[in-house]
């Protein structure tokens, strides 16, 4: 049943839908990603070498641009870059991944409508912290308060499955394979280290991520460059083996490679938007707390982390799994899949470095993903209690009381994922991501004439 639902949801509706969105801003921008390339990008890296960025306001729990840079991309990268890159490439072949491509290049787009409507729309509650994303818009732009507590709810699920249990899940599997540490051991210490960072609030989590992000995704991007160096000769056949099965009939390409263009689509749009989150309103929640910004500013921030996060990490980790298995004939072979490919081609190109890194990288950015979707249910819970007022009275007291219980399902939630097996769980949080999509998107189409957007 949950395995029928979750097909219906992510079926080709939602994706299309999803493409849809992308493409009509796309137009609506003028092709704003790619002719105004120069200017995102030195609005966005450009600024921070320019020593542009204003710092924090811990006083009034805001974070800096690239404070919410590093918490959005805590958010995204993940086991998505690593263990859906290879389960696009031996699902749909090497051509998903110009299809994850496609996704991203117009995803950059919906990325920047819906968090400059979340900077837009946002307002400060009776603490003085910023309250914005998809809620927020849903409410004070659409005028669908229903819809907005609708989104929510949903939002909340995420956090507590996608965000903790998965996630966790994934780093006590990784480390019990590393070290041998029992679950209820790993468990204790991970869901310690997450409720800890979490316990210091929002300034707390954009510091920690911060200084983690830099730091992982360069050294996975520097590792997975030293491969690419070493297998120099086989990463031209590997982008022209992308081009083929994405664009070829199935018929030409024969034999194991003709995964079909079809399935190719399906798994690198799907994967796509599973890495980069954009369209399903996360971007915005993650960059509401922004302080000295504009909408165009942080929704060009948007656009270099889906940028980032899919064009160049899962386009790397692409490349070195097809460096090493030769290509289509290689994963049609391979009796591996998942974290466990990208790991073995790690392997096999710098040893048991390789597999440490892999395993590493897998860790530190679960641990990441978690304490930046904390951060995420802890704004979008704040605006279910605005929501709630409209038709209850929640009080100070009632409210603080909800807000110590979310952190401490969100605690157990980690825990939980550490010690079960998450089948059902991996299903159900994809739903609930995926139906995060449809209020979103109908709000970004009916808001659209108030996302101005920059002239090159």
């Amino acid at each position: 049943m949950i395995h029928q639902i979750h097909s219906l949801v992510w079926g080709p509706g939602l994706l299309t839908l999803l493409l849809f969105t992308g493409l009509f801003f796309t137009v609506r921008s003028g092709g704003f990603q790619f002719r105004g390339f120069l200017v995102w990008w030195r609005f966005t890296v450009g600024s921070l070498f320019a020593g542009q960025d204003e710092g924090a306001s811990p006083r009034d729990h805001s974070v800096s641009r690239f404070q919410a840079a590093c918490t959005a991309l805590a958010a995204t990268i993940g086991t998505g870059n690593i263990a859906g890159v290879a389960a696009a490439l031996t699902a749909g072949g090497p051509g998903a991944i110009f299809w994850m491509w496609v996704s991203a290049a117009l995803g950059m787009m919906t990325a920047y409508a819906e968090t400059s409507l979340g900077i837009l729309y946002r307002y400060r509650d009776s603490e003085g912290r910023w309250i914005g994303g998809p809620m927020v818009y849903l409410s004070r732009g659409l005028s669908r308060p229903g819809l907005s507590l609708f989104y929510g709810v949903l939002c909340l699920l995420a956090s507590l499955g996608m965000g903790s249990m998965v996630q966790s899940n994934s780093a006590a599997q990784t480390l019990r394979y590393l070290t041998g540490i029992p679950p209820v051991p790993c468990a204790v210490v991970i869901t310690a280290l997450v409720v800890f960072v979490a316990w210091g609030g929002s300034a707390r989590v954009a510091g920690v991520a911060e200084r983690l992000m830099p730091v992982s995704a360069g050294v996975y991007v520097l590792f997975s460059a030293a491969v690419l160096i070493r297998y120099h000769s086989r990463v031209l056949p590997a982008f022209e083996e992308i081009f083929r099965c994405a664009l070829l009939p199935r018929a030409v390409l024969g034999g194991a490679g003709g995964y079909g263009i079809a399935r190719s689509f399906r798994f690198g749009i799907a994967r796509g938007v599973f890495s980069n989150e954009a369209g399903l309103g996360s971007l915005a929640g993650l960059h509401s707390a922004t302080d000295h910004t504009t909408p165009e500013e942080q929704g060009m921030w948007a656009m270099f982390e889906v940028f980032f996060d899919t064009i160049l990490v899962c386009t790397l980790t692409a490349l070195v799994i097809l460096c090493i298995t030769g290509g289509s004939g290689g994963l049609a072979a391979c009796r591996w899949d998942g974290a466990v490919l990208t790991a073995y081609c790690f392997q096999e190109a710098l040893g048991m470095a390789g597999q440490y890194l892999v395993s590493g990288s897998m860790i530190v950015f679960a641990f990441a993903t978690m304490i930046a979707w904390y951060y995420l249910g802890r704004q979008t819970l704040e605006a279910v209690l605005k929501q709630l007022q409209r038709w209850l009275t929640v009080s100070e007291e009632t409210g603080n009381m909800i807000r110590k219980a979310y952190l401490i399902c969100y605690g157990y939630a980690v825990f939980l994922g550490c010690v079960s097996s998450l089948t059902a769980v991996w299903e159900l949080s994809d739903i609930w991501n995926g139906l995060m999509a449809f209020p979103n998107i109908a709000a970004l189409l009916v808001l659209h004439k108030k996302i101005h957007w920059p002239h090159p």
